[in-house]
């Protein structure tokens, strides 16, 4: 899969972390921060959602320091959908429901290997494209260009 991944200064350290294990399986474009040095996050959000909606990236990972603010800057770029995904139930079910591109997950908040398992489950879900959900995101879709 290609895969967008970006951090700022807060989620460095937990993305250098997974950067071996996601190159490993998959195609990686990192759109920084590449040092401690302080950055603000929506700049790398943005780069991430332009590579997904660009069609040059399936899905992007954000890490910062709780995710939160990650998510929130990649849920204000149209056409983009961001879960804050801190367990494997969210990470699976945010794409089978929702059809999530962007995942945010918080370097702070959990370790490598509950972080690793989150983005397997994220990566491996599909959406179900059933009718309900369909229409979900058809509301989604609406309330976006209405507002």
């Amino acid at each position: 899969m290609k895969l967008a991944i970006g951090s700022d200064h807060c989620g460095y350290a937990m993305k250098m972390k997974m950067l071996p294990y996601l190159q490993e399986h998959h195609e990686v474009t990192d759109f920084g921060c590449y040092s401690t040095d302080m950055v603000d996050f929506p700049d790398i959000a943005q780069q991430i959602c332009g590579a997904i909606l660009s069609g040059k990236a399936e899905r992007g990972i954000m890490f910062c320091s709780t995710g939160c603010g990650a998510v929130i800057a990649c849920n204000k770029i149209k056409g983009i959908r961001a879960a804050l995904c801190h367990d494997v139930y969210c990470a699976h079910q945010c794409v089978e429901h929702d059809d999530v591109q962007v995942i945010g997950l918080g370097g702070e908040v959990i370790g490598y290997y509950t972080a690793k398992e989150v983005i397997d489950s994220f990566l491996e879900a599909k959406f179900l494209g059933d009718e309900e959900f369909v229409r979900r995101l058809e509301k989604l879709e609406h309330l976006e260009a209405k507002f």
